[in-house]
This record gives C-alpha cells, sequence and structure tokens, in this order.
C-alpha cells in the first residue's frame, strides 16, 4: 500500500519537472500531509538546476498519522508536492488566527527575519534599521514594528516608500545615488534583506556605537566591511539563518497575535505555474512572495 503522490523538481536544464514519489505505510512518528499552499523564495531559484524536489515553505492539513505521533491529528493544518511525508517533531501547527495562505511564505521568510530580531535581542525601543522591502524586508519592517521598535528603512528608490510606511516604517530612505546616508537618529540594529550585500561604507556613519548588523542576503562574495570603523565603533556582525523550533514556534504565534501577513502574488501548484512564479522571482519583478495554490 503507502502513498503515491506528485512532486515538483528541479533539472539540469532548469526546467520544472512534474514527477510522482512513493512513500511506504508510515512508520513511528511520521505524518502525511496535503500540502494546500507553498511559498517560493529565492533559494528554489538556486536549487532549480537540481534533480531533487523543490520548495520549502509548505502549509497544509495532517491527512494521517504513524503510530507514534501524540499531538497532531487529522485535520490539523501544518512543499512544491501534492503531499509530503515529515516527522512530527518537524511540523508547526498553524494558529487559528493564521490562514493557510499567509502561513507557508512566513515558514522560511517569516522565520529568518523572526530569527535575525531574537538572535540580535532587538529591544522595543531600538531604531532598527532594515535595507530592502522584498520578500523578506516587507515582513522585517512588520515584525519590528509590532515589536515596538522604530523602523528605518533603506531601499534604492521611492517606489516602495508608501508601502513601506502602511506596513510600520517610521522613515523612509532611498540610497541610489547617495553618497552618504543621512537619519534622524542613528540605528542600533541594521538587518540586510537585499539579494546581494550593500556597500557597507554608505551605513557605518548611521550606526550607534555597538550596533548590531544582521546580514541575511544569500550572496558567495566575501563580506568585506571597513575594518577601522567595525573595531573603533564595537560593531557586532551576527550571522542568522532560519529558527530553532521554538523560535519558529514563537514567531507564528506573534504572527497570529499582531495580525501578521505577507504580500503575496498566487500562482497554480503547475509545471508552468512554477516556472512563471520562478521567471517573476529570477527578474526582481515579485511583490512580495511568491505562493502556489494546489489545484
Amino acid at each position: 500500500m503507502g502513498y503515491d503522490f506528485t512532486v515538483y523538481k528541479g533539472s539540469k536544464d532548469g526546467s520544472i519537472q512534474k514527477s510522482s514519489t512513493h512513500r511506504d505505510e508510515l512508520q513511528k512518528d511520521q505524518v502525511l500531509v496535503r500540502v494546500t499552499h507553498s511559498g517560493v523564495c529565492f533559494t528554489d531559484v538556486h536549487y532549480r538546476h537540481a534533480d531533487m524536489a523543490l520548495g520549502h515553505e509548505g502549509a497544509g492539513v495532517v491527512e494521517a498519522t504513524g503510530p507514534e505521533v501524540q499531538d497532531l491529528k487529522k485535520g490539523d493544518r501544518g512543499s512544491f508536492a501534492s503531499h509530503a511525508v515529515w516527522r512530527e517533531s518537524f511540523l508547526f501547527p498553524i494558529p487559528a488566527g493564521i490562514k493557510n495562505e499567509d502561513a507557508a511564505p512566513l515558514m522560511c521568510g517569516g522565520s529568518t527575519v523572526f530569527n535575525a530580531l531574537h538572535v540580535a535581542q532587538v529591544r522595543p525601543t531600538a531604531r532598527v534599521g532594515i535595507i530592502g522591502v522584498g520578500g523578506l524586508g516587507h515582513l522585517a519592517i512588520q515584525f519590528a514594528a509590532k515589536m515596538g521598535c522604530q523602523v528605518v528603512v533603506f531601499s534604492g528608490s521611492d517606489s516602495k516608500k508608501d508601502e513601506a510606511t502602511k506596513l510600520g516604517a517610521t522613515e523612509f530612505y532611498a540610497t541610489k545615488g547617495v553618497k552618504e546616508l543621512k537619519v534622524e537618529k542613528k540605528l542600533d540594529n541594521l538587518i540586510v534583506t537585499t539579494s546581494s550585500q550593500p556597500d557597507w561604507n554608505q551605513y557605518v556613519s548611521v550606526l550607534n556605537p555597538g550596533a548590531a548588523i544582521s546580514p541575511l542576503s544569500v550572496d558567495l562574495e566575501d563580506f568585506k566591511f571597513p575594518y577601522m570603523p567595525l573595531l573603533a565603533n564595537g560593531f557586532k556582525v551576527l550571522g542568522s539563518i532560519v529558527s530553532a523550533r521554538q523560535v519558529h514556534r514563537d514567531m507564528l504565534d506573534f504572527a497570529a497575535f499582531h495580525g501578521i501577513k505577507p504580500i503575496n502574488m498566487t500562482y497554480p501548484m503547475t509545471k508552468e505555474g512554477i516556472e512563471d512564479c520562478l521567471k517573476t522571482l529570477e527578474e526582481g519583478k515579485m511583490r512580495y512572495r511568491g505562493l502556489l495554490i494546489a489545484q
């Protein structure tokens, strides 16, 4: 017996391949989840040339459980796939206040920015700078604002100023062509959410002594920061990835309580839909998270 379901994989030429897979009857603490929505992350662009199932921002409904599952049950709500089988300890119940379509993009994007704020021990009185208003940045603005922080946003142009303000930004600065940034008051934290590293020289002057810098860009280039300003001002550079499980649960509860939601562009979870979504993402035209909806 077991379970047969559809998955969407990458390939050598980068095209999306529809495939099927089989899993045996559930063992121990395994859980079968029917995926209803999947967020699309730039990590999927990085792996689209690999022969592997893509997607890691899934949300769905529990359809069956193994004999040792203790907490999850059929009907509970938990990736480029119709179904998935995971151990119970690696699944997160979705709070009642969050819809599946809003939960899916939080599974990586929300977790990534929330963990950066957590690792940096951001205080509610802090002035938090956020570079970029995109898939990560628009979520970071909301989380920091709901934590009580003054949120200072930097973007290339003014095109996203109104949206950033609605999301919770208290200040907004366009950076393209600006040699020296000036802000009302210096920053305690700086979170970088752009697809590549910024010109670090541009930001040294806007940071308070002891400021924490959280670079989230997936960038294969070397990290080159002005050495003497780093030394003299005691700046802290804090690496951060997606969160530990308890922090992830806290993120979902926080998002549910404060009504934090991603802004999504939706696509059908089909071969064509996935390719359209990845194309939009690669062209930098996504506002702000891609979301696949099971058909």
